[in-house]
């Protein structure tokens, strides 16, 4: 998970804060192929004008094609049912800080994930970057 942010509303704004988060945090190169859903955030005018200003290349799912955003559904289910459904959180704040922290010091460098070989996200993204290095 590169970029992510919470909001009570499921809009462009929060898709734009998630978007340029990751982009603070990766600053990739023109080319970067983004895939999303078909959802209205993904394909306002604000959001596309960001990836285009970045060389970002947009990638939006078939319509009716539920595999197409398999990676993601099973994220969020794995998110609830690790984290999500165990917590009673007090507030909304503790919600969103109990996520971040599982997102950055647990999902990103510690689970294991079968979709990538048993690593961890951190690690099989270090083993592209020296694989990428050794050709």
């Amino acid at each position: 998970m590169v970029g992510f942010a919470m909001s009570e509303q499921n809009d462009r704004a929060l898709a734009l804060a998630a978007l340029r988060r990751a982009l603070h945090a990766r600053k990739p190169a023109p080319g970067l192929v983004h895939h999303s859903d078909r959802g209205s955030p993904y394909a306002s005018e604000d959001y596309c004008n960001e990836l285009r200003q970045k060389g970002i290349i947009a990638s939006m799912r078939r319509v009716g094609d539920c595999w197409d955003n398999a990676v993601a559904e099973s994220f969020f289910a794995t998110l609830k049912a690790e984290l999500v459904d165990a917590t009673r959180y007090p507030s909304r704040d503790a919600a969103t800080t109990a996520i971040g922290d599982y997102l950055e010091s647990f999902y990103n460098h510690a689970r294991r994930h079968s979709y990538l070989g048993y690593l961890s996200p951190v690690e099989f993204e270090l083993r592209a970057q020296v694989a990428a290095l050794a050709a």
